[in-house]
């Protein structure tokens, strides 16, 4: 077996890709479900992550091959002093014989120094069993999905909600460093390129912003629960008429996400974990999967 770093290219993303695909289909049929074929824009936006960390994060991007093939992967990122996994994946045939232990030992050697950690966690309970050993505390998460129901949604309160765009750049800095300890920096630029629009608020009291895909709630963060719950009913009114709406990685801190959720229409369940070391959960905070 050989690891190396991942690579900006075309055949590194791919690779990334593969070994993505397979992990998650094996996860899919493990816990009783169809394997899920991924679209093009998903395809697209999994290419850009790998491409983007491999640039920003050379030490932390990992790839293990076998006789040319790619088995697994790790993605972990530095930011500020926060260290975050972007995405750990060993294929289904490859797990078991020591290949995640590797990998997963290298991608956490990259964040030596930081005092913060965080992760999404799928619902993959060797990948739990594997960041509680390595020292994170496993916090459950919920999922909110569905049509939104706009009259149902509460009332936004008259805080003026705007459209950003680059020109933002510093107060989403500002606004990541008071809630999660480190600004998302490089990552803005691709969030802003690969989100549908990016929704801010700035007011005398305080600042927030959130990222809206589609239907997903990509990423949101604001310096109080008003001010992250106004910006979440402005971008859950915002979704397309027949777009599902899907509210991701809330743990029992972001009652305030359930609440609006709820009111709006959408159906709540349990969904993996939010692992941490040295921090807890920022209350008016919704991380990324991918950027965190």
């Amino acid at each position: 077996m050989l690891l190396r770093p991942v690579r900006d290219s075309a055949s590194d993303a791919a690779a990334v890709r593969a070994v993505t695909t397979a992990a998650f289909a094996g996860l899919q049929r493990s816990l009783g479900e169809e394997p899920r074929e991924p679209t093009p824009a998903r395809i697209a936006l999994d290419d850009i992550r790998a491409r983007h960390l491999a640039v920003t994060d050379p030490g932390g991007c990992w790839l293990a091959e076998e006789d040319g093939r790619p088995i697994g992967t790790a993605l972990a990122l530095r930011r500020e002093g926060l260290w975050g996994l972007s995405l750990f994946c060993v294929v289904p045939e490859a797990q078991g014989k020591g290949v995640g232990r590797l990998l997963l030992d290298h991608a956490v050697a990259y964040g030596r120094g930081c005092l913060r950690g965080v992760i999404a966690v799928s619902r993959d309970p060797r990948a739990a069993r594997r960041y509680q050993a390595a020292g994170f505390k496993l916090h459950p998460t919920m999922e909110l999905t569905g049509q939104v129901d706009r009259t149902a949604l509460p009332d936004p309160g008259g805080i003026p909600v705007h459209l950003g765009d680059a020109s933002h750049l510093a107060l989403l800095d500002s606004v990541d460093r008071r809630t999660r300890g480190g600004a998302h920096g490089p990552d803005h630029p691709v969030l802003l390129r690969t989100s549908d629009e990016l929704l801010v608020v700035d007011t005398l009291s305080g600042s927030g912003y959130c990222y809206r895909r589609e239907g997903r709630i990509v990423l949101l963060a604001a310096t109080s629960r008003r001010l992250a719950s106004r910006l979440l009913i402005e971008a859950l009114a915002r979704i397309p008429a027949g777009t599902e709406a899907r509210i991701a990685n809330a743990t029992a801190e972001q009652d305030w996400a359930v609440a609006v959720g709820l009111a709006g229409g959408l159906t709540l369940h349990n969904r993996g974990y939010l692992a941490l070391r040295g921090m807890r959960p920022p209350a008016p905070y919704l991380p990324s999967g991918a950027y965190l």
